[in-house]
């Protein structure tokens, strides 16, 4: 890592910039020094600060994710499942077709050894896609079911028709 020589700060917060950055400080133990280091080499950020900010960023997502099951968030939910699995892909339709207000699209791809993996992306109440979530990996032949979610919501697919009908009417 380099070195640069920062310009004395005028006036505003102590530690913070005037792009509203605030400097900290950490200690780490050298291991994970050297993994951070690795970590950042590897995903060619600009510097060890980038990737602590996304780390924490995702960590308070998280936390927040836990706060309030009713926040509207939008994620995805990875699925592998065997298919030979008696009726879990029509189960896995049935799931999908009673969330059609929260699931917004899904793609899947055949893996090997009978298996497949797909992809659901929604928004909705985070209460709901973790239900939707829980109700899939309780599906016999589920393998492995995540949920990934983000605060940046997917516009409104059909507010421009909306509109459109509206005024030619």
């Amino acid at each position: 890592m380099s070195i640069t020589k920062r310009k004395p700060r005028s006036g505003g917060a102590r530690g913070a910039d005037a792009a509203g950055v605030k400097r900290i400080s950490i200690s780490l133990p050298a291991g994970v020094s050297r993994a951070l280091d690795l970590m950042v080499a590897d995903r060619r950020l600009e510097n060890r600060s980038k990737a602590v900010a996304e780390m924490i960023a995702r960590s308070v997502l998280e936390r927040r994710e836990g706060a309030d099951a009713g926040t509207v968030m939008a994620g995805i939910i990875s699925i592998v499942y065997d298919e030979a699995s008696g009726r879990l892909v029509q189960r896995l339709f049935q799931l999908e077709r009673l969330h059609l207000a929260e699931v917004i699209s899904s793609l899947h791809v055949q893996l090997e050894h009978g298996h497949r993996m797909e992809v659901l992306i929604a928004q909705g109440p985070v209460r709901i896609l973790r239900a939707i979530t829980d109700k899939i990996l309780a599906c016999k032949g589920v393998v492995s079911c995540k949920l990934s979610l983000t605060d940046v919501l997917i516009p409104p697919v059909h507010a421009a028709n909306r509109v459109r009908r509206r005024s030619s009417r």
